[in-house]
């Protein structure tokens, strides 16, 4: 299996609700499911090369759900930019979650989350009484913690949202790469096929990025003190959390902290920490040794 299949699920907002776009790798009818859910201005698209790993050492009897957060991919944008906070995205995994259940059975459910994606884990994982299909069993945090570094926050807004225009694929490959030299070590075709999801054409044939640029609007209403505000709110999250964790950190990171790290491995689900020299903020998660770590985790 090459290219996964797209579906969408329809989740209910404020405003009439809208479509999340998700791609599926490995066998739908099999009862094991790993949701892969990416970072702030990412795609689905970026676990490619990981969802064909796991559903390889799997032995084929696996189902890795990458869903396009909304307003990113191939996902439907939001009404109210104001929506793009992360209690409405992990509402929205809430929706699909009851899709794959319809779709078949969930007996073993795990989550690898990076960034972003992995707060939207911990609100799923740390939230007593949600309607799962199955309890959480493994949660992969990559590079994300309940205390986001402040001077991470301010780099990423920097470029969040602002108008882009590419004449090419080349070229918006290289201008994503001047703002994610921290991702680590990549080829150029690597980089390249991480791109090619996150352009789309526009009416001229020019290519823009994927995502809306309005989930830049709850970004910038964050303050330093609502941040800090916020961390409690996380470290209850992750308290509560009883999937056994692993926490995966570049070495480098400017948003997970090794204090926040350390303290992640003594309080809560204890996680395993394990740290990529010569890698930032995030992992991508297709370097061989980031691979093993993950897929020795949830299979070992």
């Amino acid at each position: 299996m090459t290219e996964p299949t797209l579906n969408y699920v329809s989740c209910p907002d404020a405003a009439g609700g809208h479509r999340m776009a998700w791609w599926e790798w490995g066998d739908p009818s099999a009862s094991h499911v790993v949701m892969c859910v990416h970072g702030l201005s990412r795609q689905g698209r970026d676990f490619d090369l990981l969802a064909q790993a796991l559903v390889a050492r799997a032995g084929g009897a696996l189902r890795v759900v990458c869903p396009d957060v909304v307003g990113r991919g191939r996902s439907e944008w939001l009404k109210d930019p104001m929506g793009y906070q992360l209690q409405n995205y992990a509402a929205d995994m809430l929706a699909l979650l009851a899709q794959l259940q319809r779709n078949a059975p969930v007996s073993t459910l795990d989550w690898v989350g990076t960034s972003m994606g992995g707060l939207i884990g911990m609100a799923v994982g740390g939230t007593p009484g949600l309607p799962l299909p199955a309890p959480l069993r493994r949660l992969v945090l990559n590079d994300v913690g309940p205390v986001i570094q402040w001077q991470a926050l301010q780099r990423i807004g920097t470029y969040l949202g602002h108008p882009t225009r590419f004449d090419t694929l080349q070229q918006a490959a290289d201008a994503m790469w001047a703002v994610s030299t921290s991702f680590g070590p990549h080829t150029p075709q690597q980089w390249l096929d991480l791109s090619r999801p996150m352009v789309r054409a526009l009416p001229d044939g020019a290519l823009t990025l994927h995502y809306d640029p309005a989930i830049a609007v709850p970004f910038r209403t964050i303050t330093r003190e609502a941040a800090a505000q916020g961390e409690a709110t996380l470290w209850q999250l992750y308290d509560n959390i009883q999937a056994a964790t692993l926490l995966t950190r570049g070495a480098q990171s400017d948003l997970l902290s090794r204090e926040t790290a350390q303290a992640m491995t003594q309080r809560g689900p204890r996680a395993r920490l394990v740290e990529f020299a010569g890698v930032g903020h995030a992992p991508t998660l297709i370097a061989p040794d980031q691979v093993e770590s993950v897929a020795s985790f949830l299979f070992d």
